[in-house]
Parts: C-alpha cells; sequence; structure tokens
C-alpha cells in the first residue's frame, strides 16, 4: 500500500524555522512531481510548493524567498524548509503525489 508520511511540524515562534519532511513507501517517488499544501482554520487547501523531477520548483507567493522544497532521492523524501516563519503560515500541512495524500503534520506559529 502506498504511504506518504508528512513529519517534522510542530510549535514554533515567529521568526523560527521547521524542516518537513514527507518520506513515500511502495511508490516511485523519484517519477513525480511532489507538492506541499497546507490548509489553515477556516480557509481553502492552497498550494506552497512543488518539486520536479528534473528538480525546478514553484512557491506560493506568500511563501516565495522564506520556504525552500528539495528532494532526496536516494531516501525517498522531500523536504520543505521553512523559515521566517509567521502567524499567517500556521496550517495542516500536506504532501502529494500522484493521487496520493499523507495524513499532514501541524505547523502552528502563535501570534
Amino acid at each position: 500500500q502506498v504511504q506518504l508520511v508528512e513529519s517534522g511540524g510542530g510549535l514554533v515562534q515567529p521568526g523560527g524555522s521547521l524542516r518537513l519532511s514527507c518520506a513515500a513507501s511502495k511508490f516511485a517517488f523519484s517519477t513525480y512531481t511532489i507538492a506541499w499544501y497546507r490548509q489553515a482554520p477556516g480557509k481553502e487547501r492552497e498550494l506552497v510548493a512543488l518539486i520536479r523531477t528534473v528538480g525546478s520548483t514553484n512557491y506560493s507567493d506568500s511563501v516565495k524567498g522564506r520556504f525552500t522544497i528539495s528532494r532526496d532521492h536516494a531516501q525517498n523524501t522531500v523536504y520543505l524548509q521553512m523559515n521566517n516563519l509567521r502567524p499567517a503560515d500556521t496550517a495542516l500541512s500536506y504532501c502529494t503525489a500522484a493521487a496520493f495524500w499523507g495524513q499532514g503534520t501541524q505547523v502552528p506559529v502563535p501570534s
């Protein structure tokens, strides 16, 4: 059974950093574009960043310059380095590939 498992979330103060990980099992991770989405309380799910198989990336305007997505093909893992976190970044963050989604990891940033 394909699994995507996010980790690395947790409470962080404004201005702090976190690195989220998305690990895949039983899945040809390296052949897909991987994306991170997030959903803030009371809001729609939004695309945060994505990375293609060749390594090119895209970011939402709200995180550009603060977040960096990367992938390690050997480890079947994608990372999201989040710096200078803001209360507006508070959300449940998910990774997705093909039609598969992880369960999400919480990123609370108190105001």
